[in-house]
This record gives C-alpha cells, structure tokens and sequence, in this order.
C-alpha cells in the first residue's frame, strides 16, 4: 500500500512549544501541562485534522545550567501516550524512550503493552541521551562514548523486537476444553548474550497488533545514519534547503540499497516551525516578543550545553573558541556540525539566541497560504516524506495551523483527507514486520 499523502506529525519538546522560552509566552499554558486535559484537547485536534502522530521528544533528567530559567519538567512519554490512547482512535503515538538508560525487556514490554492499548498505533523514537544530567540519575559518572552508546543502540533494538517476535501470531489458543492456553511450539525464548545484554524472554506479552511498533530515529552523525538505516522505518532530520534534502535522501538511499532495503520502507520526515503572520506587522511583532522573551543566560547555557563546554567565562560579544573535534565528541554531533556551519563571525551570544529558537529546524512563517506552499514544495520536490511540526507556541500556533494551513493543504491534494483503516504502521504505507522466529 502506498502512502501517496505528506506525513505530518503534532512534535513537542516542551508541553508550551518548541523555543527554549515558550514558557514565557503571555499565552503560554502554566499548570495545566500537567493534565490530561491539555493533551487531551491538542490530541482530539490533531486528529480531527487527520494528522499522523503525536511525537513526544524526552528528556530523563532536569538541564542543571538552565534549573531556574528553565527548568524542562515534563510528563513520562509512554505514561501519557497510554492515557491519549483512550481518547483517540486513528493518530499514532510516538514516544521518546532512551537505550542508554532502560533495559530492553521492560521497553518491549512497555510498547507492546502501549500497541495493544491503542489497536496499533505505537511508536518508539530512538534516541541514545547525552545529557550529563542523565547519566547522573542512573548511576554513572559520566555519558557513554558516542560509539558505545550506537552499539548498546544497535544491540537493545535488536533484542526488543525479538522480543516482540517471542510469540508467533497464531500462539494463543484459549483452548478451554483441552486446558492450553498457548501453542507451546510457537513461543520462543531469546537466550540472547551479547555485549551489553543478556536476556533469556520471552516476553510476558503476546505479539503486538503491528508486530513491531513503528520504529523512528533522529540523529544524522555517521553512526546515526547508519543505526537509522539498517533499523528504522521513520527517520526524523534537520534540513535547511529542497537541495540539501533531496541530497540527504539520495545518501541514506544508498545506504538502505547497500543493506539490502528498500527505500520506500523508508520515511523521512523534516523538522520544520510552521507559523501564521496573516501581515507584515503581526510577523515584526511575533519577532520583537521572541527578542524579548528570550534570556542572555539562557542562550549561553544552550550554546555551552550543546559543545560541552562552559562558554560564561568567554566574552559574549566575540566569536567562539575553537570548537571541539568531532571524532572525540560525546554530544549531539549532528548539532557540533550544525554549530560550524553557522557564520563564523557570529557572536557568543548571537549564536545562543539563534539555537535557542530551534533553529536546526526549518522556519516556516507566513500567510496560510504561503505555509501550505512551502510544505507542498518541500514534499512534492522528494526533499522530505513529511515534517515535525514543531510549534514555537502551543497550542496558539498549531490551532492556527490546525485551522488554516490544513484545508489548504487538503484543496492541494497533498494531504489525506481521511485516515486509512488499519494499524499506525499499514496507515502510513510501510511494509509488515516479519517475524525473527519464523
């Protein structure tokens, strides 16, 4: 089945938009964030408006430098999800969950329990974590090399889908005159020993609805790409142009050629901040609000964050110090590449604000129409599968978007107007996992 439609996912980082300072936003919503109420509501209009997924991005820890300013407290992913899974019926649901600090039996079972809760509409978003403040809540001193982190990756992927495979499709029988419950044959232990994990399963779950939740991964450092292609159905990356994208695209194809895949299986979705100015004048006063929200503290703390280097006693108003070399770096190196790509005559400070913006996602700002246009070219030019959208303010921006740029995209035919039946992964036109055991 083809997915002849752009995928648009509702992404939130922090529950009030995805600037570092969205919080401050006279708009903004304060403790309601933390009920189910909030996402109740953003989660019925993501679906009313045939939206794809919700994508829930994560941390496991509090940012230390930021503590007072801002101090990212968010609700659990899968635990919310669960919940949104009762007041939905077509979106899927995306969560954020880390292989640096889970064990691979408690994931699986946390996702196949969130699968079948939700008649198949779960989805894991990869990520290895490389926050300090992370690593300190689970007991380590410090994060995990970059490459260990990508083969722990690698080797906790593996040992959660043949978890899910532990149970073929047709092993539960219910056969209550005969006293089985399960056909014996058809479950299958792992006795998986390996570098990082030893797991004997199988899973006290049966086989979800998808078989394998639908898998996601951003993180386009060259381990990146290559976990990405060799594991995940849905790729999240940052571009900049229509070129870069279908460049990008035109890599990862080979790379998915050379692993034996198709590139059809294969969805990249860009992350991109769509926002309605309906004049000149609400776009000028949506910028000087940004100036204005934003903090000196909080762009430096980003900005150190980011390079893993304290930059507050740097001079502000002059250009970086000598970045880090990315062969030995721990952080985020698709964000160290982003950082070096920027004028290098930008300033400490000049380049904190920018960062703080979320600017390795692509800017939308505009009239409906004009947004509706961008996206359309982005999707019908190949650069993209689809976007994160990625709301500077929740939820103002995406009721915006929500009401206006959706029944333009509709009109052009580059959106689906109905969801198709069936599972998160037959909606969005990806092949059937194949069971490991069969």
């Amino acid at each position: 089945m083809s997915h002849n439609s752009m995928i648009l996912n509702l992404f939130f980082f922090n529950p009030q938009g995805d600037y570092r300072f969205s919080w401050r936003h006279p708009d903004a919503p304060e403790h309601e964030v933390f009920t189910l109420s909030y996402y109740t509501t953003l989660a019925r209009k993501a679906e009313a408006a045939t939206l794809d997924a919700l994508f829930i991005a994560d941390h496991t820890g509090i940012w230390d430098s930021g503590l007072a300013h801002y101090a990212n407290a968010r609700l659990e992913p899968l635990t919310l999800l669960s919940a949104l899974a009762a007041v939905t019926d077509n979106i899927g649901l995306m969560a954020t969950a880390s292989t640096s600090y889970t064990e691979p039996y408690n994931l699986a079972r946390y996702f196949a329990s969130l699968d079948f809760l939700s008649n198949g509409r779960a989805s894991w978003n990869i990520v290895t974590s490389w926050l300090e403040e992370e690593a300190a809540n689970f007991g380590l001193d410090q994060i995990p090399q970059h490459s260990n982190r990508y083969q722990r990756a690698g080797e906790f992927i593996d040992v959660v889908t043949r978890l899910w495979d532990s149970w073929d499709d047709g092993a539960l029988l219910f056969d209550k005159p005969r006293g089985l419950f399960a056909d014996a044959d058809k479950v299958h232990h792992l006795n998986h020993r390996g570098d990082f994990f030893k797991v004997r399963g199988p899973l006290n779950v049966p086989r979800p609805p998808q078989g394998h939740p639908v898998l996601v991964q951003a993180g386009s450092s060259e381990a990146g790409k290559q976990l990405a292609a060799s594991r995940a159905d849905m790729h999240f990356v940052f571009i900049k142009s229509i070129e870069q994208g279908k460049a990008y695209r035109e890599e990862m194809n080979q790379r998915l050629n050379a692993l034996g895949r198709s590139p059809e299986d294969f969805k990249i979705i860009a992350g991109v901040l769509p926002v309605v100015v309906n004049s000149e004048t609400e776009k000028a006063e949506r910028q000087q609000l940004n100036a204005a929200l934003m903090s000196d503290r909080m762009a430096i703390d980003l900005l150190s964050a980011y390079l893993k280097l304290d930059l507050s006693p740097y001079p502000h108003d002059e250009p970086l110090p000598p970045l880090p070399d990315e062969a030995n770096f721990d952080g985020i190196r698709t964000t160290l590449q982003l950082i070096r790509d920027y004028d290098p005559a930008l300033t400490i400070l000049e380049l904190g604000r920018l960062l703080l913006q979320s600017s390795d996602s692509w800017l939308v700002m505009g009239t409906a129409q004009e947004v509706a246009d961008t996206l359309a070219e982005i999707y019908l030019s190949g650069a993209a599968d689809g976007f994160n959208l990625m709301f500077p303010l929740l939820p103002g921006d995406f009721d915006r978007f929500a009401e206006q740029v959706v029944p333009v995209l509709k009109a052009k035919g580059v959106m689906k107007t109905e969801y198709a039946p069936g599972t998160l992964r037959e909606k969005l036109g990806l092949p059937l996992a194949k069971n490991h055991f069969a």
